[in-house]
């Protein structure tokens, strides 16, 4: 199994975002299991044709989220996400549903913000 990435340069999503999304969607669909070592950042920069800045910004946003891990000179490799994540995404539910309160909205205006942020973030009509 290798890490197979494709970034289009006409797109509108930057390239780190491209190569962000991708990684992160191989890690959680199981295609690059856990442990799995990312290529070093001047390495998948050299492949993709990206600077390396590009790269490492990816990395970085992916270890925010929760997606990698990095452990110094030895390499940056998949992590263990999904508690992470469903952490973080519940943390996130708690705090936008305190805001929206204070905002003064109703549970269906509240949803119906997410929803609509859903749409504009997946694509989906």
């Amino acid at each position: 199994m290798s890490l197979q990435i494709g970034i289009d340069t006409g797109a509108a999503e930057a390239p780190y975002e491209q190569l962000r999304a991708q990684i992160a969607e191989q890690a959680r669909g199981g295609t690059l299991p856990v442990g799995y070592r990312l290529p070093t950042v001047r390495g998948l920069a050299g492949e993709l044709g990206l600077a390396a800045n590009t790269v490492a910004k990816a990395y970085r946003a992916l270890e925010a989220d929760g997606v990698v891990e990095t452990r110094g000179r030895n390499g940056t490799f998949v992590a263990a996400a999904g508690a992470a994540a469903d952490r973080e995404l519940a943390e996130a539910a708690q705090a936008y549903a305190r805001r929206a309160r204070r905002l003064g909205l109703d549970r269906a205006a509240a949803r119906a913000a997410v929803e609509d942020a859903l749409r504009a973030a997946y694509g989906q009509a």
